[in-house]
């Protein structure tokens, strides 16, 4: 179980990340009921970690057999990890074998920077390493759906404030979604103040609430 000294947390759900990951991250965006048959679907994620949100959601994407549709995963990651941790942390599911090993691959052996890997023909992994304030603003994607996967609020407030919340909004497109296991009053409160319409659910494994929400499309 990777814990991070920095922030002392742990990196996911010490339950099972891989299934939190299903729960709160992609049925809270409507996934995969809302991936394209075609074009290009973005996922935006604060908080790379070990990848396996990004090793779920194209193990999940590969099975959904999309068509001629692309996925395009971005991470704002401040602390990238070295390919051996990565490995290691990820071993611990037989289930998304295939993406690890293609992500260990591919991982570079000094990883800052941005990071652009193609991991199959229709997967694409970009990770955008430095301050998620610095670097979500700079970003020319537009977002389809949001994991906000940031460590614990109370530990990390930066990657939850106002202003990162405010960045994530503004490159999330029309009718786009974000999804978090978080459900700290005072996220809540900086999703909406940013323009999120949120909702609350049951969160993971007991956890008793996550948010998710809509940039709701512009009046005519």
């Amino acid at each position: 179980m990777p814990y991070s000294t920095q922030f002392g947390d742990h990196f996911y759900c010490q339950t099972d990340g891989r299934q939190e990951c299903g729960h709160v991250f992609l049925a809270g965006n409507g996934l995969p009921q809302r991936w394209p048959a075609s074009g290009t679907f973005c996922i935006g994620e604060l908080g790379f970690g070990t990848g396996l949100n990004a090793c779920e959601t194209f193990r999940q994407w590969k099975s959904a057999e999309r068509g001629s549709a692309i996925l395009h995963f971005t991470s704002f990651e401040l602390y990238p990890m070295q390919a051996p941790e990565i490995d290691r942390a990820l071993s611990h599911w037989p289930e998304i074998d295939a993406e690890r090993q293609a992500l260990v691959a591919a991982w570079p052996d000094e990883p800052g920077g941005i990071i652009d890997l193609q991991l199959a023909p229709n997967m694409r992994l970009t990770v955008i390493c430095g301050r998620a304030q610095e670097t979500v603003p700079q970003s020319e994607t537009p977002f389809d759906a949001w994991f906000l996967d940031g460590f614990a609020p109370s530990r990390n407030g930066d990657m939850w404030s106002l202003e990162l919340m405010n960045a994530v909004f503004d490159k999330t497109v029309e009718g786009g979604s974000f999804a978090t296991y978080a459900a700290a009053g005072f996220v809540r409160r900086n999703l909406q103040a940013a323009g999120f319409a949120v909702e609350r659910r049951p969160g993971f494994a007991g956890k008793r609430e996550m948010l998710c929400g809509v940039k709701r499309l512009s009046a005519a």
